[in-house]
């Protein structure tokens, strides 16, 4: 239902004309902003963990002792300067053998529907207990890291009852990627009624976005993420680029056998998008100029005029956020200020226990 739906959305947009630019949605008395029934939605300002879990797990995601071979870290392949990706088309595993697809980015990854490009799990417990990468056997970590007595003494602290386990070490490091939020992007700005926020251009870009049919997968709060569509609806990619596709090429096929699936992916997120090239679940996408291209041809069959696809591009660099209170990546002035300043909030205690997160150990 999700794909026909989608398939539909973008049917729809493809019969109707670009509609007028609006201006920005308007404040109520409150300040609070009205959206309009706009298609995306802006992430919360205010975010809410358990700080002294998610330091744990932040300490445990650049551990390289726990992989197979103690010499690959998750974040490895989740580097902060690459928008927690790695800039690779293929990761390189624990034994330098490549991934079978492209590491998606780890930013806001608490609002996707479904993990890994194929969506075979439904949590953060779930992939880690998954991901191949780096080739660790879970059972043998909690005597791996007993040894170290920092580890020791802060498990003990936060997890009184059992301490160092392979259920607790996946509970701190889910409270660290759930963390990993990019609020304040200079379009939530926008959508919170900064009339400053974007430039000329970049609203160009955003009526282009929505009119050629683009938020009809890549909408909600995290730009997609949230259902699951086919790659190359209107060509076939892969003959087009000379690319055999390999298991991994089929996507949810290799789950579920069924021929309706076949090439079937979960939509990404565009969230920080310009910051996490190359593209595709392939990598084989260099840059936004050619996967927007890529997009239009074989999503939506249509050709981007030069113009039309400068602007969109405009557009999703006004997707990247910020990460404790920083801009991921430095950002055109377009003459706004801020409308608010997030405030990620965290419990100052394990004690406190902080907002139960889905899938973690208050």
């Amino acid at each position: 239902m999700l794909l026909l739906g989608c398939l539909v959305a973008g049917a729809i947009f493809l019969l109707s004309p670009p509609p007028a630019m609006p201006p920005p949605p308007p404040a109520n008395r409150a300040g609070t902003p009205q959206l309009g029934g706009e298609p995306i939605l802006p992430l919360p300002l205010e975010v809410t963990w358990n700080e002294e879990k998610a330091r744990l797990g932040e300490r445990l995601f650049h551990d390289r002792r726990l992989s197979a071979t103690q010499t690959t870290a998750c974040a490895s392949c989740h580097l902060a300067n690459k928008g927690r990706a790695d800039g690779l088309a293929h990761s390189i595993r624990h034994d330098g053998a490549p991934t079978p697809v492209n590491t998606p980015t780890l930013f806001n990854v608490t609002y996707n529907f479904k993990l890994f490009w194929n969506g075979r799990t439904d949590t953060l417990g779930q992939q880690l207990e998954q991901d191949q990468s780096t080739g660790i056997k879970w059972e043998i970590l909690p005597a791996r890291l007993s040894a170290d007595p920092d580890y020791a003494k802060s498990f003990a602290r936060l997890y009184p009852q059992t301490g160092i386990s392979v259920s607790t070490l996946r509970d701190a490091l889910i409270h660290y990627e759930r963390s990993l939020v990019t609020p304040n992007a200079r379009f939530d700005r926008y959508l919170r009624g900064d009339s400053h926020a974007l430039s000329a251009p970049e609203l160009r870009g955003y009526q282009l976005f929505k009119s050629y049919g683009c938020v009809a997968c890549h909408q909600g709060v995290n730009v997609g993420g949230n259902l699951f569509q086919k790659f190359g609806i209107m060509g076939d990619y892969y003959a087009d680029h000379g690319i055999t596709p390999s298991k991994a090429d089929f996507g949810r096929y290799a789950l579920t056998r069924r021929e309706e699936d076949k090439f079937v992916f979960r939509v990404p997120s565009l969230r920080n998008v310009a910051l996490t090239a190359p593209y595709l679940h392939d990598g084989s996408a260099p840059d936004l100029d050619d996967v927007v291209s890529d997009m239009a041809q074989y999503q939506l069959g249509r050709p981007l005029p030069e113009a039309d696809k400068a602007d969109i591009i405009a557009f999703l660099k006004t997707l990247t956020g910020e990460y404790r209170r920083q801009p991921l990546a430095p950002r055109p002035p377009a003459g706004g200020t801020p409308v608010g300043s997030p405030l990620l909030r965290s419990s100052p205690s394990a004690a406190s226990g902080g907002v139960p997160l889905a899938g973690t150990t208050p």
